[in-house]
């Protein structure tokens, strides 16, 4: 005995099909611009970094407002925005805190 369980999305914007290739288009081409910054070895090191840690945060952005949803158009997208946000706040401070007491660890610890 089966039952049909039907959920209901009502209000909720979940793409269309020309978003989903935008994103998709977008997000091929950041990561194609990522290997192209490394392997030309146009940049030194260090700008290297710079810039595969800038197309890295443009990539996540279109990820999260191509294939999550998340904006401020919905009750429901502002939510998941703000979840988003303070996760990645906790994770910032937890990230930065533990590399403190590393440094701080280190930069004290006495000579053997």
């Amino acid at each position: 005995m089966s039952e049909n369980h039907t959920t209901s999305h009502e209000g909720e914007n979940h793409g269309s099909y020309g978003s989903y290739i935008v994103g998709f288009v977008l997000a091929v081409i950041l990561t194609v611009a990522s290997f192209a910054a490394v392997l030309s070895k146009a940049f030194s090191f260090w700008q290297t970094i710079a810039v595969l840690g800038v197309l890295a945060a443009v990539q996540m952005v279109v990820h999260l407002i191509f294939f999550l949803h998340m904006g401020v158009k919905s009750a429901s997208q502002r939510q998941n925005l703000y979840a988003f946000i303070v996760t990645a706040l906790m994770v910032a401070i937890v990230i930065i805190g533990y590399l403190f007491v590393l440094w701080d660890a280190q930069a004290n610890m006495m000579p053997g």
